[in-house]
């Protein structure tokens, strides 16, 4: 039920850090899975790795593994929104799935053997859907208690902004720290560190939460498609979704280029490094941005720092293609240069979905009196794991078209391709009205109620 304004609690700012400290083992595997799986089965040719898998094998395989991920966000976030419990509806799932989640990242960087393409494709779909399946079960209910726990608009900013920072370190982990694993030790030990890391920083994150979990909210008794039905006829929820898929898609798209684009246009001979020092820098913007990108999103609001980074980034990332041309100045300095803006519109992209998604259920419960915060979130899972499925695909397109030193066109055309989609999620995003603090009163008062 939503909570009356004069009945608003305030969330103690230890119970804020502890939960938004959970960002930072998921950026731990996310970011070091989309900097290094590719490369890792399907490398360039001229590295100095086996190729496990060829490389648009790898991206049809990715694809077809999101695509089939993406049907058990919204029937896992019904389950959820339906589960009763003395510990509420979302941490049964959060305590119980996360180990896996962990332990199968791990198993993707134990392949079976290095010559026999067909089991290690077969190998890579198996383990690749498993991990989805438990990062799902785990994250999709861990997500859905931000609306829950934190009820003004203040809170989930103060709690996004602070994911950042905590996802901040868990990228710089994972993107920086995965290259100098790897080079020190190898892929594996990795991905032990790597899913250790998560492991440990989800529980930490679902003991702040714990105490401030509603246990009283009653389960949702609408049915399956009736959910789907309301759920997909919201008409803020269909402005926001494209949205953040084109723009979480165009970032991914950089990130996953840079290992090739150190092996091919910088040619350097320990890419691992170099790669690590590109994102740390992306990582140090992220951060000086943090805190300007906070205070826009409370004087103007997060709707609209959100699509200006959006603009940005549409603006930028095409420039990306002369990145080593400018004369006078050596190709890594270029590269640190160009990169290192990456990181402003990385700042919203991280930040602001999931404040914007409680505002769009809190929208919701207006429209039809359930908290349906798992199924939201859930079904906007689906769409961004099917389109960005696409994301691998595209990439291994753009690197068939020249992937080496002698013809890095394909890498080249990533930033053009990713700025186009930042463009084509910042016109979606214009139809998005909602105020910052979402009432029955302040709906009214912009026009989305009769």
């Amino acid at each position: 039920m939503a909570v009356p304004p004069d009945k608003v609690r305030e969330l103690p700012w230890p119970a804020k850090l502890l939960y938004a400290s959970g960002s930072l083992g998921g950026n731990v595997i996310s970011r070091s899975k989309d900097l290094w799986l590719i490369y890792f089965f399907a490398p360039p040719a001229d590295a100095d790795i086996p190729t496990l898998v060829p490389r648009l094998t790898i991206g049809i395989l990715m694809f077809v593994t999101r695509m089939i991920d993406a049907l058990d966000d919204p029937l896992i976030g019904f389950w959820s929104d339906r589960t009763s419990s003395r510990w509420g509806r979302r941490i049964p799932f959060v305590v119980a799935a996360t180990p896996f989640y962990a332990f199968f990242f791990f198993l993707l960087w134990t392949p079976p053997d290095n010559h026999e393409t067909v089991r290690n494709a077969a190998y890579f779909f198996v383990i690749l859907e498993t991990f989805h399946l438990f990062s799902t079960l785990s994250g999709g209910p861990f997500e859905s208690l931000l609306p829950e726990i934190a009820v003004t608009s203040r809170d989930r900013v103060g709690i996004v902004v602070w994911q950042v920072a905590f996802g901040a370190v868990g990228a710089g982990i994972g993107l920086v720290a995965s290259g100098l694993i790897i080079d020190s030790l190898g892929y594996w030990q990795m991905g032990l560190i790597m899913g250790a890391t998560a492991l440990l920083s989800r529980y930490v994150a679902l003991a702040g939460a714990w105490r401030h979990v509603r246990v009283e909210q009653p389960p949702v008794k609408i049915g399956l498609l009736q959910a789907f039905r309301t759920t997909f006829t919201n008409d803020q929820f269909l402005f926001f979704l494209p949205t953040f898929v084109l723009f979480n898609a165009g970032i991914s798209m950089m990130t996953g280029m840079l290992p090739f684009f150190a092996k091919a246009v910088l040619q350097v001979e320990k890419e691992g490094r170099i790669v690590s020092a590109l994102t740390a820098t992306a990582i140090g913007f992220l951060m000086i941005g943090l805190f300007p990108m906070y205070r826009l999103a409370v004087r103007r609001g997060k709707a609209w720092a959100y699509s200006r980074a959006m603009l940005i980034a549409a603006l930028y990332l095409p420039w990306l293609f002369f990145m080593g041309f400018l004369p006078g100045v050596g190709r890594v300095l270029q590269a640190f240069f160009f990169v290192a803006f990456i990181g402003i519109p990385m700042t919203a992209m991280n930040a602001f979905p999931n404040a914007i998604m409680a505002d769009i259920i809190d929208y919701d419960e207006l429209e039809t009196g359930e908290r349906r915060e798992a199924m939201y979130y859930g079904a906007q899972a689906t769409l961004e794991k099917m389109a960005s499925a696409l994301y691998p695909l595209i990439l291994a397109l753009l690197l068939v078209v020249g992937s080496t030193a002698d013809n890095p066109l394909g890498i080249r055309l990533v930033g053009p391709m990713a700025g186009l989609l930042c463009l084509a999620a910042y016109l979606c995003f214009r139809g998005y009205r909602l105020p910052d603090q979402v009432t029955a009163d302040t709906v009214t008062r912009r026009g989305h109620r009769q």
